[in-house]
Parts: structure tokens; sequence; C-alpha cells
């Protein structure tokens, strides 16, 4: 894999042109064959920071920034993730698009193939390179909420017009109650 050196915010990635998405294929391949061969207790920091990256097949985030930290166990290599990035999603009252700040914090433990407890395991690939990008997508898919709001006190949309009341102050009066219910609005008024 190539990881350059950390040289500030794009950690070496200077011939990266920004607004084109990076391909997560080779940034989130981490060579770890070296440390399959070092003593129990080993651990070495892989930086990841980049602009913009594509996961296939649907996920494109900006800024991510983080670290994996591969250790070497007993039994295998222990992975602990820390990432941050940003993703661009609609907010669910209001429709208009907005930048989604994710953070993520997992742990998996690969095996060596001699200590394979059973088939769920994740296993050291034999070449030594381990494909990130499985994991990192799906935590990160996890960490987008449910329900997106722009922002707290989101107004959202006029039931009437359709404009968005964070933008424009509608003058529409939603006195319109169905006949049927016409009884209980007078429960409500006290009359």
């Amino acid at each position: 894999m190539r990881v350059a050196p950390s040289f500030g915010k794009y950690s070496g990635w200077s011939f990266f042109n920004p607004n084109q998405a990076m391909n997560a294929t080779s940034l989130l391949r981490l060579n770890v064959g070296f440390i399959i061969h070092e003593s129990v207790g080993y651990s070495r920091k892989f930086p990841i920071s980049v602009d913009l990256i594509e996961i296939q097949p649907d996920l494109v985030l900006s800024e991510m920034d983080g670290n994996i930290k591969v250790t070497r166990t007993a039994e295998g290599l222990l992975v602990q993730v820390k990432m941050v990035a940003k993703v661009s999603i609609e907010c669910v009252r209001c429709l208009d698009s907005f930048s989604q700040l994710l953070y993520i914090d997992f742990t998996d433990l690969y095996n060596f193939a001699h200590h394979i407890s059973d088939e769920s395991d994740l296993i050291v690939p034999e070449n030594g390179i381990l494909d990130m990008t499985p994991s990192i997508r799906e935590e990160m898919q996890v960490a987008i909420p449910i329900k997106p709001l722009c922002r707290p006190d989101c107004k959202g949309l006029c039931p009437v017009c359709g404009e968005n009341r964070n933008i424009v102050q509608c003058d529409h009066h939603q006195d319109s109650i169905d006949p049927r219910l016409e009884s209980l609005r007078t429960l409500l008024n006290g009359e």
C-alpha cells in the first residue's frame, strides 16, 4: 500500500486532486505482512487523511481523517480504527443537502489461520494485505443518522406551498380541518 508520511492535512497525498474522489481500494488496503513477523505487542499506526474518498458502491466521504492501529497479538492482528468524516445527506424535514459529521471507533481481531475458532472469524490474509474498506464502509453507514436534520430547529417544508420554512416565511393558515374532526376543536377551545 502507498501510505505516505504525514505532511499536514493530506498526509502526503499532495499529488491528489482534492476535487476528484479517491478510490478507497488503494488507500484502505494496509500492508501488514511485516507486523506478522514481529513479536507480540508490536504495534504500528497508519494515518489516513484524505479530502474526498469514494467507497464503492454508494458512499462518498469528505474530509476523512483518522488512524488505523495494528497490534500483533498471540492470536493474530488487533486492528483499532478511529476516524471522522463528512457525508453529504438530505435533511428529513426541509430536504436540503447538508454535510453530516460521522465518527467511527471499532476494533477487529484478524486471526492467524491456525488460530481459527469458527467460520465467522476474520483471518489474516496470506499475502499480508488487510483490506479495511468493507469494515470502514459498514461502520460509516451505521454512523449515518436514521433521521438526519440540518439543524435541531429545522422548520421543514410548508405543507401548503412546499417552500422551505427556514428560508421563506409563509402566511398560510392551517385552519382547515377535516369536518369530521370539527367537534374536537370545540373541546380544545373550551367552548
